[in-house]
């Protein structure tokens, strides 16, 4: 289901503060419990549930637009898969691989290229 550009821009530059104010680093309340990036943030339909509990389907989320087709019906958090750069790195790739600071700028880079992109389409409509 295609989601409205501006609504989904506006999404977008909310997730672009959540990480530059550090959102996705750990509470002091629950120094151990790694907040997960979008699956705790405040766009995702299904916050504050557990991995197994999910109230809305992952495709009502505005993300699903950026995950690859063949990934949407995964039963994993369907946006831990997008493409985040050239290379194919996801955020469920990085999180293995790569230390959360460098998971977070490459959703950061992701995050600003992808608001860059939508900005000109929208100006182009006009």
């Amino acid at each position: 289901m295609p989601f409205d550009k501006k609504t989904m821009l506006d999404a977008l530059k909310m997730e672009i503060l959540v990480i530059e104010k550090g959102g996705y680093y750990p509470s002091v309340h629950q120094p151990h419990d790694e907040p997960r990036i979008f699956r705790d943030s405040i766009s995702c339909l299904n916050l504050g549930l557990g991995d197994d509990k999910k109230e809305h389907p992952c495709s009502a989320c505005y993300l699903i637009d950026f995950v690859p087709e063949q990934l949407k019906g995964c039963n994993e958090d369907p946006c831990h898969k997008i493409p985040l750069n050239a290379q194919g790195d996801t955020v469920e790739s990085l999180s293995r691989t790569s230390s959360p600071e460098d998971v977070q700028a490459a959703v950061l880079a992701w995050l600003k290229a992808t608001v860059k992109k939508l900005e000109a389409d929208l100006s182009a409509e006009k």
